[in-house]
């Protein structure tokens, strides 16, 4: 059954619809959506029936008033090709800053419903990735805690225990921080970037940059088998001395086949930019050029995740950018829209599509977005603040949704079929 969709003042100023929707983006200049599914397997509280309508699949949602808010998007496809996500919680009501609290979802139909099939104990800022058979949780136990993996070879549903060095304790000396950011296998080795804050004072001034290593034939829950890299400080003057901090690294291999870790730089100027850290062969030592080493990148000053794509060796990311028309000093409080980006060199960013959007900033988000390759399309995991009927959002930031979507044909689209007009 189809609805008409009012377009007379909001981007979603939309009228009722049945529950169970489904988000088809980037369908015209400014026909943005046609059809709408929507399932919630896992709400922590009810929803009006005259609920907004959400962009995507809910897979989550978590009220304002409830003090916990959806944090961490990531996202992974089993082997036997159904989908996990996962969440943490973040918030004045969570256990955040003490032992966080995660959350694992699975999609047995490509992420057309979801349920929830465990509760994690200790896991904040963690990525889900699968290898050789076996699905991992990588991630601190808390808000900069200590570095813990673990495996689950039921798809999700029972996880190893770490408690020492054996059974995934891979870092027990605190402070790091991360973001779900990839996984990846280069020169036989998994790659994950990963900060430190040094010294333990503040959000970011303090976060240095590094990565970590481990042989892809090697147990991943033992943590000598794991190489740490040099954790490099940035510079205030860096940037022209526009350089409040860098953080959230991806792990990227350029071109040439050199190993990147490939920043998020947070600025005060509109004009977005990553920085690019060389990681040496062997995986221990992390440098950085300031003369050379920051690039332009809409969406640099929020969470993104990089991917090379297999069939065309192109880069893409899933970015939240700030258009013309939100231009403003602080890149990163403004939230509003996701756009597709893509670089032949990870040196120079085409904003290729924009995939969500919506006019208001303040209290509409879509962040913090984890993506794979599925096919002809991507899909992702959001972490949206949204209207709900309970009072939306607590801020832009604090998200109450967890999204999942599919972008249909991501090498075809361009700007005209954006979900507006640009």
């Amino acid at each position: 059954m189809q609805w008409n969709i009012s377009l007379s003042r909001t981007i979603y100023a939309i009228m009722k619809i049945p529950a169970r929707q489904k988000f088809l983006p980037c369908l015209g200049s400014w026909a943005l959506v046609c059809l709408f599914i929507q399932t919630s397997a896992s709400i922590s509280a009810p929803l009006p029936t005259d609920q907004p309508v959400v962009p995507g699949v809910v897979i989550d949602h978590s009220p304002a008033s409830s003090g916990i808010y959806i944090g961490s998007p990531s996202l992974a496809v089993l082997p036997n090709g159904h989908y996990v996500a996962s969440h943490d919680e973040f918030g004045p009501k969570t256990t955040e800053h003490s032992r966080a609290v995660s959350h694992i979802f699975q999609s047995r139909d490509r992420g057309a419903s979801w349920k929830k099939i465990a509760s994690i104990d200790g896991a904040f800022w963690s990525t889900l990735f699968t290898h050789r058979g076996a699905l991992y949780l990588l991630g601190p136990d808390k808000h900069h805690g200590n570095v813990l993996i673990r495996r689950s070879l039921d798809g999700g549903v029972i996880w190893t225990f770490p408690t020492n060095s054996t059974t995934g304790l891979l870092r027990g000396d605190g402070e790091y921080h991360c973001a779900p950011v990839p996984v990846i296998e280069h020169a036989g080795r998994l790659w994950r970037g990963m900060e430190r804050r040094d010294p333990p004072v503040g959000w970011g001034i303090n976060y240095r940059a590094g990565m970590l290593s481990i042989p892809v034939d090697a147990d991943l829950l033992n943590a000598t088998n794991w190489t740490c890299s040099n954790f490099l400080p940035s510079d205030r003057a860096w940037n022209g001395g526009d350089m409040g901090a860098w953080l959230e690294g991806n792990a990227v291999v350029t071109p040439a086949g050199q190993l990147l870790d490939v920043l998020r730089v947070q600025t005060k100027s509109p004009d977005e930019k990553a920085a690019l850290v060389h990681i040496s062969q062997e995986g221990t030592t992390a440098s950085f050029d300031p003369a050379t080493g920051f690039i332009k990148f809409p969406g640099g000053a929020k969470k993104f995740t990089i991917r090379c794509d297999p069939q065309t060796n192109r880069y893409w990311s899933l970015a939240t950018v700030v258009l013309d028309r939100h231009r403003a000093d602080n890149p990163g409080g403004i939230r509003n829209t996701l756009a597709l980006t893509s670089s032949p060199d990870l040196a120079n960013w085409t904003v290729q599509c924009i995939l969500l959007y919506h006019p208001d900033v303040p209290r509409h988000g879509f962040q913090y977005v984890d993506w794979l390759f599925d096919g002809e399309d991507i899909i992702a995991a959001c972490r949206s603040a949204f209207d709900d009927g309970l009072g939306g959002a607590h801020n832009n930031h604090d998200a109450n949704y967890l999204t999942f979507h599919r972008f249909a044909n991501f090498r075809r689209l361009t700007l005209a079929d954006s979900v507006l007009s640009k």
